[in-house]
């Protein structure tokens, strides 16, 4: 019988093409992630400061409403009207009850527009409503 001699396979060093992939692809994520986080803070509301506000850690049952200073309201990027809003709501609170709201309404909105937002929370039966702030420098 005539057997050949294997080769030795051969330690071709430190592979430099997957840990390229692996860096882009946390690279996109982060990316991604960083995107989705400034989508709240890229309208046009200016929230008033508080001195002893907490920066609170978003969950997965809650909703940002912006109420821009004209009384428009923007939810998920997209300005709707209080009929619009009153519908989205309460097919949420249909199907969570305990879903969260959290308004972050203009420091120059009227009080007026920011109690039909309220109004509108309470009637799609939205007991979870929180108001947002930013934090002061201290």
């Amino acid at each position: 019988m005539n057997f050949r001699k294997r080769a030795q396979p051969q330690l071709l060093g430190f592979q430099i093409a997957p840990m390229v992939d692996i860096l882009l692809v946390l690279l996109v994520f982060f990316i991604v992630t960083w995107n989705f986080a400034l989508t709240e803070n890229e309208l046009d509301v200016k929230v008033p400061t508080a001195s002893a506000a907490k920066e609170q850690q978003p969950v997965a049952n809650q909703t940002v409403l912006n109420v821009r200073k004209n009384g428009t309201v923007v939810m998920n990027r997209k300005e709707l009207t209080l009929d619009e809003l009153r519908r989205k709501l309460a097919a949420l609170s249909e199907l969570y009850p305990d879903y969260a709201i959290i308004v972050r309404g203009d420091k120059q909105l009227p009080f007026e527009d920011l109690m039909a937002v309220m109004d509108i929370c309470r009637q799609a039966n939205i007991w979870n409503v929180a108001f947002a702030t930013a934090v002061s420098p201290q």
